[in-house]
């Protein structure tokens, strides 16, 4: 079978978590304790009230199929939540709901990129991103976050990178690896450069809600931006709804027509409860999500703290998300081999940073969306590992 797939599978990345994961779980039953900080999933259960919404509406019958792109009611309050906070009117034909958030970035590109063309994407990033600009064929070109710069985009060195094949530019704050934001006027760089430009933002605000200082800020909300910016969001992170899969896209018109069009070529459409679930995620209470972060606040500063006092650690305190990105070049060995090392030797469970691109070579990935007892005693495990080498 394997000298019969298409060309295209070979160039299909996968996501290094859940390989660590794996490893993990295969130690696990083999009775090892393993702390995990490899997965980028909140430890919180989904709000209460969501779940019951879900439960009610499975009861009511609601478990048939659903138009493509979101039953109207469920597009029209995440319209409403994005004109909202965005500070522009939306209207429900602009959103696609999707089994999760990573179908939009798999549609967006499938639908807009040509064989050839460049796309920019953020390097440490998420990896689905260049696994996808390859399958569709187009030519990935990685924008460096580097540290010094606090893992934002240098906009002179972005703008040495647009050429005339330059179709799309994806941009994600707050960042997933490094916890880092792009500032207000990083973004106004940003529209301000690609102003008179057919280049497509995809703009990936996951992490919107899970800030520790200040706010995040969409591009869409400067002049011009909305009529070439795709959203990628959704209630993974926010709502601990990871297992819902439930998430969304809000772009120009026309463009929802043509996802839609994929959603029914592939799944078909998004469950109705879950929709629904969707619907009191964002028109409930919000005092819990609120809490949660007050709580990965505390998480994070006693990870950082702990990790800081690592001889030859150091760590930038990350301005949002749930991930810490420490510095390990001093150690001189490779990040995957350290992330292994740490599993089998301490029995925590990271990711190396070069799983998130070549640019992320010399850190590693944790995620602190475990309990302060837990971080607290993976820090100590990894001190002690890390100081035998």
């Amino acid at each position: 079978m394997k000298n019969m797939l298409a060309d295209r599978m070979n160039v299909l990345g996968s996501e290094t978590a859940f390989e660590m994961l794996a490893k993990a779980r295969a130690l696990e039953a083999q009775g090892k304790e393993i702390i995990h900080l490899e997965i980028g999933e909140p430890d919180f259960a989904t709000p209460s009230n969501v779940i019951e919404k879900g439960v009610e509406c499975m009861r009511a019958g609601m478990t048939k199929y659903t138009p493509s792109p979101g039953i109207g009611e469920a597009r029209q309050v995440i319209a409403d939540y994005i004109g909202r906070t965005r500070g522009y009117t939306v209207e429900p034909e602009e959103v696609v709901m999707t089994a999760g958030g990573k179908p939009i970035m798999f549609y967006s590109i499938l639908s807009l990129v040509n064989p050839g063309d460049e796309v920019i994407y953020p390097n440490p990033g998420f990896p689905i991103y260049e696994s996808v600009i390859n399958f569709a064929g187009g030519t990935p070109v990685p924008i460096p976050l580097r540290e010094e710069n606090e893992f934002r985009m240098d906009i002179e060195e972005l703008k040495q990178l647009i050429t005339d094949k330059t179709k799309m530019l994806i941009i994600n704050t707050p960042q997933n690896p490094t916890g880092g934001m792009l500032t207000q006027q990083d973004l106004k760089d940003i529209a301000d450069l690609i102003a008179d430009r057919d280049i497509v933002v995809l703009s990936d605000e996951i992490y919107e809600n899970i800030v520790y200082e200040g706010k995040s800020h969409s591009i869409t909300s400067l002049p011009g931006m909305r009529e070439k910016t795709i959203i990628l969001n959704g209630f993974s992170k926010t709502y601990a709804m990871t297992g819902w899969r439930a998430g969304y896209g809000v772009m120009p018109k026309e463009l929802a027509f043509h996802i839609s069009k994929l959603v029914t070529n592939s799944t078909s459409c998004l469950a109705g409860f879950t929709q629904m679930a969707c619907i009191e995620a964002l028109t409930g209470p919000q005092e819990e999500v609120k809490s949660r972060v007050e709580q990965f606040k505390i998480r994070r500063d006693s990870i950082v703290d702990g990790l800081n006092s690592i001889s030859k650690v150091t760590c930038l305190k990350p301005k949002g998300a749930f991930y810490a990105f420490p510095n390990i070049k001093q150690f001189n060995k490779p990040s995957i081999e350290m992330a292994d090392y740490l599993l089998y030797e301490a029995g925590v469970a990271t990711l190396g940073g070069s799983s998130f691109g070549s640019y992320g070579e010399g850190y590693l990935r944790i995620s602190y969306a475990n309990s302060l007892d837990n971080i607290e005693k993976a820090v100590n495990r990894i001190g002690q590992a890390l100081n035998k080498l």
